[in-house]
């Protein structure tokens, strides 16, 4: 298989395209991630923004681009900026349920074909005291995540169920991951 473009610094998301044997390399996407619309809408524009930004700036290749974003109520929950901010996310989070959303492009740079697709899960969290919230803020964890948490970190023991694909909690959905490979005919 050919060398993807991985248009992002995510440490888990290049862990996982290694555990899939993809090769890669990490060429971050330098966008404005603002966005507002419907869920999915805004994951696949950001996903497709963060492809043709490396996609311009590489001239050949294919980029590999991803973008996961927590909706509660309809309402895009980005990282947060600070601490206190952190813990509003976890308290509006608290025993509720939520989407996460994960929308991947992968485009040919040189021909512009682009392959598109997102995958989501339904987050139940469990009860949060005010205690802790601010235990979980300490940590630190919560500051380059999506909603405040990380799923895959010490995040995952506010989680009390999840309905549908776990890894496009993480970052990048292997399911939907390979079926854009395949798509696009890559092996």
């Amino acid at each position: 298989m050919e060398e993807i473009l991985l248009a992002s610094a995510s440490p888990r998301r290049a862990e996982l395209l290694r555990r899939m044997g993809v090769p890669f390399s990490v060429r971050p996407a330098q966008v404005d991630e603002e966005v507002s619309g419907e869920p999915e809408a805004c994951v696949r524009a950001l996903a497709r923004r963060k492809a043709e930004d490396v996609a311009a700036r590489a001239g050949r290749g294919r980029v590999l681009a991803a973008d996961t974003l927590v909706f509660l109520d309809g309402k895009a929950l980005g990282k947060p900026r600070d601490g206190r901010e952190a813990a509003q996310m976890l308290a509006a989070l608290s025993g509720r349920a939520h989407e996460v959303l994960t929308g991947m492009c992968l485009l040919d740079a040189e021909t512009g074909a682009r392959w598109e697709r997102c995958d989501r899960a339904v987050i139940h969290f469990g009860e949060l005291t005010k205690e802790e919230i601010e235990e979980y803020v300490a940590t630190g964890e919560p500051m380059d995540k999506a909603g405040a948490y990380g799923i895959q970190g010490l995040g995952g023991a506010l989680v009390r169920r999840i309905e549908g694909d776990y890894y496009a909690t993480v970052g990048l959905s292997l399911f939907g991951l390979r079926a854009l490979l395949r798509e696009a005919g890559l092996r």
